[in-house]
């Protein structure tokens, strides 16, 4: 792809994400989210492969559908309280609609079939941004709206904390099981976001850092299925010895950054009389860590069968930066202690 197209497809990102983000009104808010849509699309279909393709046509119907949705849901809210305003959404019919909108354009659960087939037809790059970038602007509308008092928000975190945990055991293909991941992840999004927004930023951020270390660990070693992560060490013995930490990070397990929005999440869960949801939450957490110690057991326990002549592939020399690697997979791993400074940062 050109260089002059990719920084305009750049730029449109950017531009669909910042649009939504600044705008107070519903029909400038689906404007930006279209804006978004289309960027992404050329750079899902620039291998020029048949599932590449296949995965970029389901994402164009997946998230039309999903906008036409929420235009029809901010007609109807103009249409009851006679305010096209985002923050003036206060009728519970368009609310329900609009959050099972920005579900789907998410990929929550159960709204999230079509994210594992589109994330199989990408390559890894394309699949970070689609992991990361394009969740911001529909979580930006769902804290604008808070839905004050939601059950169905409630639902959709627990049911996409589950299915997420659940859908990625038996998957072998790994960018399968970050599609999943990403549903988990939503999921404890999710589950604060009436109760604590601030909260909900800080997971979005940790999220972030965590699958973009990940996502990066992958391309530099060249796997796309779980056997395949048997020959990483070989290529790079540093990197293989770190990875699992980030892993056991994206998995929210103690001492690793990721353990600190889900601790403060619970707690938060807890402080509002929903014990019984922070406790299902952290058990479908258990399912997550399932998968993750299943690439972590692949990745650092198990050896390729080959001859000693064949230990080190032969390879062309990688030109993806190493630093921001080096930098997000460090800062997984080890912000847990400035967890205070955080919750102060959030709450400002």
């Amino acid at each position: 792809m050109s260089p002059y197209v990719l920084a305009l497809l750049l730029f449109s990102l950017g531009l669909g994400t910042t649009m939504t983000f600044a705008s107070s009104h519903w029909l400038l808010a689906w404007v930006g989210l279209e804006i978004n849509t289309l960027a992404i699309l050329p750079l899902m279909a620039q291998n020029h492969h048949p599932r590449a393709v296949e995965a970029a046509t389901k994402y164009f119907l997946i998230q039309a559908g999903g906008a036409a949705v929420l235009l029809f849901a901010g007609t109807t809210n103009a249409y009851l309280t006679g305010q096209w305003d985002i923050q003036q959404a206060t009728h519970p019919l368009p609310i329900a609609i609009i959050t099972l909108a920005l579900a789907l354009k998410l990929g929550l659960a159960p709204l999230h079939s079509w994210m594992p087939e589109v994330f199989q037809g990408l390559d890894l790059t394309t699949g970070l941004i689609l992991a990361t970038w394009q969740k911001l602007a529909p979580l930006a509308l769902l804290l604008q709206i808070q839905p004050i008092n939601s059950p169905l928000l409630i639902f959709l975190g627990l049911a996409s904390t589950l299915i997420g945990g659940w859908g990625g055991l038996n998957q072998t293909q790994l960018r399968k099981i970050l599609a999943y991941s990403s549903t988990a992840q939503l999921g404890w999004m999710v589950l604060v976001l009436q109760f604590a927004p601030s909260l909900t930023t800080l997971a979005v951020l940790v999220y972030i850092a965590t699958a973009t270390a990940t996502f990066l660990t992958l391309k530099l070693a060249k796997a796309t299925s779980i056997n395949m992560l048997a020959i990483s060490w070989a290529k790079a013995p540093a990197l293989v010895a770190l990875t699992p930490l980030v892993l056991l990070s994206l998995a929210g397990l103690p001492p690793m950054t990721g353990f600190m929005p889900k601790w403060l999440i619970l707690q938060e869960l807890s402080k509002q009389e929903l014990a019984p949801t922070a406790t299902l939450a952290a058990l479908t957490a258990l399912l997550s860590l399932y998968y993750y110690l299943r690439l972590t057991y692949a990745m650092t326990l198990t050896m390729f069968p080959n001859n000693l002549a064949g230990t080190l592939p032969w390879r062309l020399p990688s030109h993806q930066l190493t630093l921001p690697l080096a930098c997000l997979a460090i800062a997984t791993i080890s912000l847990l202690p400035l967890t205070p400074a955080a919750l102060a940062l959030v709450a400002l």
